[in-house]
């Protein structure tokens, strides 16, 4: 389990004496590699010699009149990026703190790449002696778009690019994409649903390039009507919705220092309902109008994947008015069937008693 999702790079992270992340030229050096940044065919000379010289030293000063020397506009705009997150990064002095003040801001002023960056290098670090396949697999929900499948009544979470890519090639590589577009018939790989038998094969798959390969159930928890007002309720052991709850609190633990607890809800039944966080744009919308009164079409509350209760575990951590009542959270799908957690929200929007 040591060396899941590589391309986190949280093996070239330092690791502070407050369990915070400092990035190091090692880490920073991953990103001249990407696709915004690694040198092409058509790469002028200027560009080639900047790359070089940052790949020598990462954190080598770059200054605009330099940048202003590149033939391509848009690659003397990527350079600009990855200096200004740099930058960023080494003022803030921890991955913890660069992102906490860019979502606290007023605007996030960082390419979503470098957002989505720390936020990979982070749950990676919190999720680093966890042993539960199903909560890694979970995890990968605050840094990759979904798309969520119904299949047999059952909703399934798969990566989309990983899905995207499938489509394309059929889980053939470039041989694949090539049959494809020639209307060759090929076999198309299958994406596996994680359980608690096939983890070990998570494992292996998360140390290499198809690290986001498995599909998440994320289906509730079983209820049984036993007659008389009485109902008793099952948690599923292979519930995403489960891990995605325990991701969350150790997300929220680490990176504020508030220790919560989260749970699945089918439905909220609340006459005194007082706070709400979605988890994406539209949870955020639906909560919304669901706590005004307003009507919700059943469109809209079909993408409704799930909702949560989550509980302070010391109350005087909250507002005051929040005392013994729970934060209801949302989390849903687009039209086209997406899921984009935006784990900031849990950051910024909880009703706490003292800034964090």
């Amino acid at each position: 389990m040591s060396n899941f999702w590589p391309s986190a790079g949280w093996d070239r992270l330092h690791i502070n004496e407050h369990g915070r992340l400092q990035p190091t030229p090692a880490w920073l050096a991953r990103f001249l590699d990407g696709p915004e940044l690694a040198l092409v065919r058509e790469s002028c000379a200027a560009e080639r010699r900047l790359h070089h010289a940052l790949v020598e030293d990462p954190l080598m000063p770059v200054a605009e009149p330099r940048l202003q020397t590149l033939a391509d506009a848009d690659a003397a705009d990527n350079y600009r990026a990855f200096v200004a997150f740099r930058d960023a990064l080494l003022a803030a002095g921890t991955l913890e703190a660069c992102y906490l003040q860019q979502v606290r801001s007023a605007r996030v002023n960082l390419a979503p790449p470098f957002m989505q960056a720390m936020t990979q290098a982070i749950v990676r670090h919190i999720l680093r002696d966890v042993g539960d396949a199903l909560e890694a697999r979970a995890g990968e929900l605050l840094f990759r778009p979904q798309r969520v499948t119904t299949v047999d009544s059952v909703p399934l979470a798969g990566d989309v690019q990983t899905l995207d890519l499938l489509n394309e090639t059929g889980g053939f590589g470039e041989i694949g994409r090539l049959l494809a577009q020639a209307q060759a018939p090929i076999r198309a790989a299958q994406m596996k649903v994680l359980t608690r038998e096939n983890g070990a094969d998570y494992w292996r798959a998360a140390q290499g390039p198809r690290e986001h390969d498995f599909l998440l159930d994320l289906r509730h928890e079983m209820q049984q009507d036993l007659g008389h007002g009485l109902q008793f309720t099952m948690a599923r052991a292979e519930s995403g919705l489960g891990a995605l709850c325990r991701v969350l609190q150790r997300w929220v633990q680490h990176l504020i220092g508030v220790e919560v607890q989260i749970t699945p809800l089918s439905r909220i039944d609340d006459e005194h309902w007082r706070w709400h966080v979605g988890l994406d744009a539209d949870a955020t919308a639906l909560l919304n109008d669901l706590y005004e009164g307003h009507e919700v079409d059943t469109d809209r509350r079909a993408r409704l994947i799930s909702l949560f209760a989550l509980r302070f575990n010391e109350a005087t951590q909250a507002l005051p008015e929040m005392a013994g009542r729970p934060v209801y959270l949302g989390l849903c799908r687009t039209a086209d069937g997406q899921v984009r957690l935006k784990p900031q929200n849990l950051l910024v929007n909880l009703p706490l008693a003292l800034p964090a």
